[in-house]
């Protein structure tokens, strides 16, 4: 019996997740290109593409090199990346290795990117870059008006111009996830035409995150960049973007005291992560007592409050927590143990841990 606290990845659910979305991607007509950063782990990465994804999201250029080097081909790096110093020479060689995409929002970004890439090589390889906008997340990306100017700047600086793209992170709020899906496609059909006004192509136009994909407009969209629907976690039960049942990923947890309407576990912020947006109920839940709490969250353990009536677990008994946010919990972990019909079936190492720059 393995120790405890670690993460456990259930993979028969995992791959009705993966089949659900691809299947949702194919009904709505548009590409699946999940985000990596929420697994970061190879064997989930292959399966999403066995299941139809065209290529990977990821955040970083580290986490690029990985897939990269894992034999991963076609990579969108979906944020804008300020390539300078070692960077641009990670991302020339990674435009050599694989089909790159890359975020950019300012004509000053992507002349860097331009720079990065040829560095004295004119024969080197082509980037991509795809323009971010704001949908509403305000976070980056400018505004979808002005998509042309930053495409039109890539295409004098060398490079491609695959289209525009958008996060729409304001889906994450109980029930935004509709409207953060129509501010999408209004910002994204803008930017697009904005383009098409420039006499620029826009053959992709890329959004999405899990709470808004399935309300993803059909009419704008070529592209979708879900991340957690491939793991779940408390925060999509709580937005109502995944029932318990899909939550694919927990931590397998030791009673290790308890009370009248209390147990602690042994699982703290530094295997759940930390996270707590105000919105949610606690630090995590607990799908099999779906109506407790955890109240509390210390670096090693989890306060959990019972519902009355509800007797506590007996000491040394084993209960599996569900994440508020599952991206943070992998991102601590070094290796996923996979259970298939509750037994143990492997372990997969979390191949981007600490890919962070």
């Amino acid at each position: 019996m393995r120790d405890t606290p670690y993460l456990v990845i259930d993979a028969d659910v995992l791959e009705a997740n993966l089949a659900e979305m691809a299947a949702h991607a194919r009904a709505v007509g548009v590409a699946l290109r999940p985000h990596a950063k929420t697994h970061k782990t190879l064997e989930i990465a292959r399966r999403q593409l066995a299941h139809g994804a065209v290529g990977l999201t990821v955040a970083t250029v580290a986490e690029a090199e990985i897939f990269a080097a894992a034999g991963f081909a076609d990579l969108f790096i979906a944020y804008p990346v300020w390539a300078e110093g070692s960077r641009a020479h990670r991302l020339r060689a990674l435009a050599a290795a694989a089909r790159v995409r890359v975020g950019a929002d300012s004509v000053e970004g992507v002349r860097m990117l331009a720079d990065a890439v040829r560095a004295g090589r004119p024969d080197a390889p082509p980037l991509a870059i795809a323009v971010e906008v704001d949908s509403g997340h305000h976070r980056s990306g400018l505004a979808p008006e002005r998509a042309a100017e930053v495409a039109a700047a890539a295409l004098d600086a060398g490079l491609a111009v695959d289209g525009v793209f958008t996060f729409p992170g304001h889906a994450y709020g109980v029930g935004a996830g509709g409207l953060a899906a129509r501010d999408e496609a209004g910002a994204l059909a803008r930017a697009r035409d904005a383009l098409a006004a420039a006499g620029i192509p826009c053959p992709v136009v890329s959004g999405g995150s899990t709470p808004s994909a399935r309300a993803a407009d059909r009419g704008v969209l070529t592209e979708l960049r879900p991340g957690v629907y491939a793991l779940g976690d408390a925060q999509q039960w709580e937005l109502g973007s995944c029932e318990p049942g899909a939550i694919a990923l927990q931590a397998r947890a030791t009673v290790v005291s308890r009370r009248p309407g209390v147990v602690v576990v042994d699982a703290g912020s530094k295997t759940l992560g930390a996270d707590r947006p105000g919105w949610t109920t606690g630090f995590g839940r607990v799908p099999a007592l779906p109506e407790a709490r955890i109240v509390a969250l210390s670096e090693h353990h989890a306060t959990i409050a019972l519902p009355d009536g509800v007797e506590a677990p007996d000491l040394g008994s084993r209960l599996s927590i569900a994440p508020n946010h599952v991206c943070m919990a992998v991102a601590l972990a070094d290796e996923l143990v996979v259970e298939t019909a509750e037994a143990e079936a492997g372990v997969w190492a979390v191949a981007a841990r600490g890919a962070n720059a």
